[in-house]
C-alpha cells in the first residue's frame, strides 16, 4: 500500500499516519494550506493543481480523504465555505484521481454521522441503509460529498469506500470540541483557577471512540473495505455528555461548579447519535480496543499538561 493522506496535520490525520507508519505502510502526508509544519506536501482542496500535484508526485494506491471544515458551529457561521471545502473540494479530488491515476487507486473518505440528522426512536441504533437526513450546514457537507464519491463509483468505476465516523476523541484535539473542552477546563481548574465549569446541553448523547481506533478502521477499510460502500465507524453504545463530565471530574478530583453557557447551546444539535458497527466489523473484523475511560484519562492528562505547560502564544 502506498497512502496518501489527506488533512494529515489534523486531529485524526496525525493518528492515522503514525497508524500507517506503524504498519510500514509507505505514507505522502498532506497538510492543508496554512498548516504548519506542512508535512511532505500542501493540497488545498479548493485548488485542483495541488491535488494533481500531489497525486502525480506520489502515485499513491489508497487516498485517505480526511482534509475537511469538522467544526459544526463554524459550519453554521459560514455554511458556503464548508460546502466548497467539503463537497466541491471531494469533487475535485476524485475528478483529479480520474485524470491523473496510473494504475488502481481506492479513496477512503472520512464521512459523519452528521448525515443521519435526529431520527425516531425506532430507527437507533443507526445503520448505513438509513436515508440522510443532515440537520445543519456541516452534514449537509458530507452526505453532498457521499453521493458525489458513490456517483463516481457508479459512473466511472471509481475504487470508492465511505467511513462514516460517529463521535472520537483523544489527546490533542482541539478545545473547540466538548470532551476537549470539558478536560481542558478542569486542568486549568486543578492548576488553580476558577472552579466555574462550562458547558452546554448535558443531555445530548453520542457515540463516543478513541481517535485510535478511529485511524484503525479507515486502516482496516483500506484493506478490506467493499468497493462501492459506506460503514459506519462507532461503537454502538451512547454516553451522554452528563455520564462524560461525570467522569472527567472523577479523574480531576476537583470541586467544580458547572454551569450553563447559552453560547455553547446549539440549536440544531442532534439528542442521541449512536449507530451499528456490525457492518465495519463483519466485513474487516475491527472492533474498538480502548474503553471509553481510557480516552477520557488520556485526554485529561493530556489537557493538564498543556494547563501545566502553556505555550508561548496561548
Amino acid at each position: 500500500m502506498r497512502a496518501l493522506v489527506t488533512g494529515a496535520n489534523g486531529f485524526v490525520g496525525r493518528y492515522l499516519v503514525d497508524a500507517l507508519h506503524a504498519e510500514r505502510v509507505e505514507v505522502f502526508a498532506c497538510g492543508g494550506p496554512n498548516d504548519r509544519p506542512e508535512r511532505d506536501c500542501v493540497v488545498d482542496v479548493r485548488d485542483a493543481r495541488t491535488l494533481r500535484r500531489a497525486l502525480e508526485a506520489f502515485k499513491p494506491t489508497v487516498v485517505f480523504h480526511l482534509a475537511a471544515q469538522t467544526f459544526v458551529p463554524e459550519a453554521m457561521r459560514a455554511p458556503v465555505e464548508t460546502y466548497e471545502i467539503n463537497a466541491m473540494g471531494t469533487a475535485r479530488l476524485a475528478e483529479a484521481m480520474r485524470a491523473y491515476a496510473d494504475s488502481p487507486m481506492r479513496i477512503v473518505f472520512a464521512s459523519s454521522a452528521e448525515v443521519y440528522g435526529a431520527r425516531d426512536p425506532g430507527e437507533y441504533p443507526l445503520r448505513e441503509s438509513l436515508d440522510l437526513r443532515p440537520r445543519n450546514p456541516y452534514g449537509a457537507s458530507k452526505a453532498a460529498a457521499e453521493a458525489m464519491l458513490l456517483s463516481e463509483a457508479r459512473s466511472f468505476g471509481t475504487d470508492v469506500v465511505i467511513a462514516r465516523a460517529f463521535n472520537h476523541i483523544g489527546p490533542g484535539q482541539r478545545e473547540d470540541f466538548v470532551v476537549a473542552s470539558l478536560a481542558a477546563q478542569l486542568a486549568r481548574i486543578a492548576g488553580g483557577g476558577a472552579p466555574q465549569l462550562l458547558v452546554g446541553n448535558l443531555n445530548a448523547a453520542r457515540d463516543f471512540l478513541d481517535v485510535r481506533d478511529v485511524a484503525a478502521a479507515y486502516v482496516a477499510l483500506a484493506r478490506g473495505g467493499e468497493r462501492g460502500e459506506v460503514y459506519n465507524v462507532c461503537s454502538g453504545r451512547a454516553v451522554t455528555i452528563r455520564d462524560v463530565l461525570r467522569e472527567l471530574i472523577a479523574i480531576a478530583r476537583v470541586p467544580v461548579e458547572v454551569r450553563e453557557d447559552p453560547l455553547r447551546v446549539r440549536s440544531a444539535d442532534v439528542p442521541l447519535s449512536v449507530g451499528a458497527p456490525e457492518k465495519l466489523r463483519s466485513r474487516t473484523g475491527w472492533a474498538p480496543q480502548i474503553p471509553l475511560l481510557r480516552s477520557l484519562r488520556d485526554v485529561y492528562e493530556a489537557a493538564r499538561a498543556v494547563a501545566q505547560n502553556p505555550s508561548p502564544t496561548s
